[in-house]
């Protein structure tokens, strides 16, 4: 009887410490979630496509002004009477009250015309060639570096100018081209006369571009005045109302002293 209780209690003991070691495990199937749960991935972040960069080419760099004014500038009328020149237009105020002085005075000028100015008026370019008075390109927006700059963009400027001053005169003669504020270069002398103009300078410059009174514009034209020579004002370009006050006694009196003539 002792050996089967001895037994018996063994065999409970190995029973007890069996159970014990099997609830201290997690189940195998426990430890895998069921694949309705697994979490779906994210999807890959796009790598954004790399644009060409447009990169802005380099401007060409402008050649240097040379010291003294190239050889074939047109510093002369032509002849002993004096040459009206005026630029920067036309303007809508003060191309007419030009105009009209000059009609008055039974004389004739030349006009150098800025290209987008033209377009903006094309009837005044059309009232200029149909009152006598010559034509001049004076570049298609006054850009004093224009002579610097490459053969091929000079040549690009004065030839759409001329196209525009065409299109509002049909068949009208452009003489003449003036680099605006006489900045010359030998490469667009060059350019101007391969599309058939001549070089057009001055010798009289009164500066009314700078809106000096009326009283100093006559002065200073009436000091530096030869026979022959080629006189520089504005009927565009800002306000000129000093300019045209100034031409009403001037005009009058070069013809009177000298004669005003066309450019030869």
């Amino acid at each position: 009887m002792r050996s089967r209780a001895v037994l018996a209690l063994a065999l409970g003991l190995v029973l007890f410490l069996t159970g014990c070691g099997g609830a201290g495990k997690t189940p195998t199937q426990a430890a895998s979630p069921p694949a309705s749960a697994s979490p779906t991935p994210a999807p890959p972040t796009p790598t954004p496509t790399p644009t060409a960069s447009r990169a802005t080419p380099p401007k060409p760099k402008l050649r240097p002004l040379p010291k003294t004014l190239p050889a074939g500038l047109h510093r002369g009328s032509g002849d002993k009477a004096v040459a009206l020149t005026f630029d920067d237009g036309p303007d809508p105020r003060w191309t007419p009250q030009i105009l009209d002085q000059l009609r008055a005075a039974h004389v004739t000028a030349t006009f150098c015309l800025i290209g987008k100015q033209a377009e903006r008026h094309p009837e005044l370019v059309a009232r200029i060639v149909r009152e006598g008075h010559q034509l001049c390109n004076h570049s298609w927006r006054h850009d004093l570096n224009l002579g610097r700059r490459p053969v091929a963009d000079i040549k690009a400027d004065l030839a759409r100018t001329n196209r525009v001053i065409r299109d509002a005169a049909p068949g009208a003669e452009i003489t003449w081209f003036r680099q605006p504020g006489g900045r010359w270069t030998a490469e667009e002398v060059e350019v101007a006369r391969k599309l058939g103009m001549r070089p057009l300078h001055w010798d009289v410059d009164p500066q009314d571009w700078n809106h000096p009174n009326a009283k100093t514009i006559i002065n200073r034209v009436e000091a530096a005045v030869r026979p022959g020579s080629i006189v520089l004002m504005h009927d565009g370009g800002g306000d000129r109302k000093q300019t045209m006050a100034a031409c009403r006694q001037l005009i009058p009196e070069l013809k009177k002293r000298y004669g005003i003539s066309r450019l030869r």
